[in-house]
């Protein structure tokens, strides 16, 4: 199947909305906030104007597939580190969109200058952890508890970084290009 990845824009707002409405609320728990409400998608849009969220959505025919987003506080302690946040339609896992848009948010933060990447999940996707790990990144963390599904449930997080400038310095040495 076909896809293509873009940036996301404003004119976006209510195919986002509908994408996030057709995922899994387990699939939504790493977010810290609910991609489900209008007032999330509005305030991701004021994050990309004001350039602390780069974000791409994947479409098909039109309609969202799949959506990536890098964040990052620039004026925070941490402005070299990033959150890759990576999301894909129910219907399209298995597809190599996942690893596409990935890949994707991976230039965008070398561009951005970002030594460090982190992303977080539940330990039961093990099919995201296994994506994220065949590009690099490492468990780091496993935070009990973290949050709370709606049904008031808890729930673990796993926390996978990626160290971009050791991963550069060895591509540099096997002679690829970083």
């Amino acid at each position: 199947m076909t896809h293509r990845i873009r940036r996301f824009r404003i004119a976006d707002r209510e195919a986002m909305l509908g994408f996030a409405d057709a995922l899994p609320d387990h699939d939504l728990l790493f977010l810290g906030r609910d991609l489900k409400h209008p007032r999330v998608i509005a305030a991701w849009l004021g994050a990309i104007a004001e350039e602390w969220i780069d974000s791409l959505v994947a479409e098909d025919d039109g309609a969202i597939i799949g959506s990536a987003a890098l964040v990052r506080d620039p004026l925070g302690w941490s402005a070299h580190v990033g959150e890759i946040r990576l999301l894909v339609s129910a219907q399209r896992r298995g597809e190599g969109l996942g690893r596409d848009l990935l890949e994707a948010m991976l230039r965008i933060a070398a561009e951005r200058g970002l030594a460090k990447l982190t992303a977080a999940m539940t330990p039961d996707q093990t099919g995201a952890i296994a994506l994220f790990e065949s590009l690099g990144f490492r468990g780091e963390a496993l935070l009990k508890d973290q949050v709370r599904d709606r049904a008031g449930q808890p729930h673990d997080l796993v926390i996978l970084s990626y160290d971009i400038s050791r991963s550069a310095a060895q591509h540099r040495a096997y002679g690829f290009d970083s």
